[in-house]
């Protein structure tokens, strides 16, 4: 396998704006940011019941959120979408 001589072709890491890297991840009322553009969202089922899940992306550094609203897990709320 021969590596590519183009450096900006290789993999890079998520890089976050100051907002987005501010973010609390995994906990419940954590807030978002203003720059947070809401999606589509969608209801999925858990064992007590439905939940809400909300998606954003973030209109300055594109990354992408999840939003879980599980008023029974206080380790729901914010996560990143692997891009």
């Amino acid at each position: 396998m021969t590596q590519d001589p183009n450096p900006a072709n290789e993999l890079k890491p998520q890089t976050l704006c100051e907002a987005c890297a501010g973010i609390q991840r995994n906990w419940r009322r954590a807030p978002g940011h203003a720059e947070l553009v809401q999606g589509a969202n969608r209801k999925e089922v858990r064992s007590h019941g439905q939940v809400a899940i909300t998606q954003y992306r973030c209109d300055r550094c594109g990354t992408a959120w999840e939003y879980e609203n599980d008023k029974v897990n206080l380790h729901a709320g914010w996560s990143v979408l692997v891009r």
